[in-house]
């Protein structure tokens, strides 16, 4: 039975990841933030909507600057 190798990653593609996954959480942080401080009438659809629909990875607080804010 053959055995497979394992595959490592290389410390410069971890570090490529952690960045990746570190700007995520920032822009995700960013869109709760100015959804808590915005005020209702400036949010197109209920603010309680948005809150789900920002927990999707990358996506979410896209659409919600994209289209989400009422300018």
């Amino acid at each position: 039975m053959m055995t497979q190798a394992k595959r490592q990653i290389s410390p410069q593609a971890k570090a490529g990841l952690g960045l990746a996954g570190i700007v995520q959480v920032a822009f995700a942080f960013l869109a709760f933030w100015d959804l808590a401080h915005r005020d209702a009438d400036a949010v197109r659809g209920p603010k309680a909507a948005w809150i789900p629909a920002i927990l999707v990875n990358w996506i979410g607080p896209a659409s919600y600057f994209l289209f989400g804010i009422r300018r």
